[in-house]
């Protein structure tokens, strides 16, 4: 596994522009009663009561992809994890306006929360256009690396799914490159437009949209855990 330290590590900003005042209420009357706990193994009886299959996703942006996964499966429990402050906001809102009772939040490094899940606990996990970091020097930041990658697969159970979208081309060759060389997940494509046709049940997200109003092209990744 890669050095903990690089890993662990996060990147960027936490908080953009300033709360209005109803984010800032779903933040201080909704986000306490969603949020994971903050140290202790987690499960899904610790996080939902009961013996539920669980999916996570890795930075859900504004959370309506995560939104429409729980609404779909609302006896799954998901798990969303997202280090930016308004993104969280954002998840929040769709989660109110929805009535969703399957998801709960952590606000910061979704590789804290795996670290504490049982292995072979999670039947699909989500990385859905994370950042590229396009240069070369800082490509062990990018979360498809071998050291996530280890823990991600130790999390999912046989034949979980482990689900990446990106719209950049940086990132598209490295995931394959660093995909092709591991022996614990298999790419489900079979022909070209099986990685460039969005599933059925994979709700678009506005990083999509705004990607293909740039003209630019979108992939989509399923691979299985063996």
């Amino acid at each position: 596994m890669n050095d903990p330290a690089i890993i662990r590590r996060l990147y960027g900003r936490s908080q953009g522009h300033k709360l209005r005042v109803g984010q800032a209420a779903l933040v201080e009357e909704l986000l306490p009663s969603l949020s994971v706990p903050d140290t202790g193994p987690l499960d899904a009886i610790a996080l939902f009561g009961d013996a539920r299959p669980l999916q996570l996703e890795i930075g859900f942006g504004a959370g309506e992809h995560l939104a429409a996964q729980a609404e779909a499966a609302p006896d799954t429990g998901f798990i969303g994890c997202e280090p930016f402050l308004n993104g969280v906001v954002g998840a929040l809102t769709h989660i109110r306006e929805r009535g969703l009772a399957n998801v709960r939040l952590h606000m910061g490094d979704a590789l804290d929360v795996l670290d504490r899940l049982p292995d072979a606990s999670l039947a699909r996990a989500y990385l859905l256009h994370p950042d590229p970091w396009p240069k070369a020097r800082h490509a062990k930041r990018r979360m498809v690396n071998h050291g996530p990658l280890d823990l991600i697969a130790a999390k999912l159970a046989p034949r979980g799914e482990f689900r990446l979208g990106t719209d950049d081309p940086t990132y598209c060759r490295w995931a394959m490159a660093v995909m092709d060389r591991r022996r614990d997940f298999v790419w489900q494509a079979r022909t070209p437009a099986d990685f460039l046709t969005r599933p059925d049940d994979w709700p678009e997200t506005r990083y999509e949209r705004k990607a293909r109003r740039a003209g630019r092209e979108v992939w989509y990744f399923r691979y299985v855990r063996v």
